[in-house]
């Protein structure tokens, strides 16, 4: 059975970093195309960034130059550092994993077939 867990959210000023991560069990996410999403208060879900199983990186326009996302072999986790934090980055964010294996890096959230219960960012002075 898939199942994705995050953790590392928290309230963070506008300009500070943050590090989600999110362990996978039932599957490597090695072997998989995974994502993080978010959901901001009233809107809907949003693909963030994509890793491919040739870890190959995929970012939002909104989020790049800012966040990456990187996977942890011996953990089996993939996670987000996010720096120079804005206060539109505010959301929950998940941890996603598509169905099948594809070199393509899916960017709607509906290409993404797992999610986990998510973890709560939010930016504020």
């Amino acid at each position: 059975e898939v199942q994705l867990v995050e953790s590392g959210g928290g309230l963070v000023q506008p300009g500070g970093s943050l590090r989600l991560s999110c362990v996978g069990s039932g599957f490597f996410v090695t072997g998989s195309n995974m994502a993080w999403l978010r959901q901001a208060p009233g809107k809907g879900l949003e693909w963030v960034s994509g890793v491919n199983s040739g870890a190959n990186t995929r970012y939002a326009d909104s989020v790049w130059g800012r966040f990456r996302i990187s996977r942890d072999n011996a953990k089996n986790t993939l996670d987000l550092q996010m720096n120079n934090l804005k206060p539109e980055d505010t959301a929950m964010y998940f941890c996603a994993k598509a169905e099948r294996r594809t070199g393509l890096i899916p960017t709607t959230p509906e290409s993404y077939a797992y999610r986990g219960q998510g973890t709560q960012v939010t930016v504020s002075s």
